[in-house]
């Protein structure tokens, strides 16, 4: 006990905020979320999502709640989304911007959504399915995986690694 009465205090200032505090305020939120649900429709519509799919992704909103909300996006009429449905609809929005960076055609990125995979991240499981599964987690796995990939941080070597002709001097230009 002795010990803690000679320590001294040392004042804590506040340093500069790394996020605005008004960055959920509804103005804000409502600028976002008619183009932001648009986008996420467009997305949905062409990775084939079910309904019940889109209702998970979006973390179970009620089907008329749902509905009415892309009625409003697609009208263009104002709407404001709750924090936690734009937050789950970013994490779709940075997945599609991930894979069109490292694949280039919604083909490949698509066949790479939809087949199992084997690393660790998800346990023999097509990312799809961590996507669409209902909680936050599974999809910004996702896209912190892709994330990572687009970064440099690659798994392991896979058949890519296998088929792919390395590199020779006669590749690297110096301008």
């Amino acid at each position: 006990m002795p010990a803690r009465a000679n320590r001294i205090a040392v004042p804590v200032t506040a340093g500069p905020s790394l996020l605005r505090p008004d960055r959920f305020a509804p103005s804000k939120r409502r600028h976002l979320s008619a183009p932001g649900l648009r986008t996420f429709l467009a997305i949905a519509d062409h990775w084939g999502w079910t309904e019940a799919e889109r209702l998970l992704v979006l973390g179970s909103p009620g089907r008329s709640t749902y509905f009415g909300w892309a009625a409003k996006a697609r009208d263009g009429q104002e709407l404001t989304l709750p924090v936690d449905v734009l937050l789950r609809i970013s994490a779709v929005l940075g997945i599609h911007k991930a894979l069109m960076i490292l694949f280039g055609s919604e083909t490949a990125a698509l066949d790479w959504l939809t087949r199992p995979h084997d690393g660790p991240s998800f346990g023999g499981q097509p990312p799809m399915a961590l996507v669409t599964n209902g909680t936050m987690d599974g999809p910004m796995l996702v896209r912190r995986y892709l994330d990572a990939a687009r970064g440099g941080v690659f798994g392991p070597p896979g058949t890519m690694d296998e088929t792919s002709t390395p590199y020779g001097d006669d590749d690297i230009v110096i301008v």
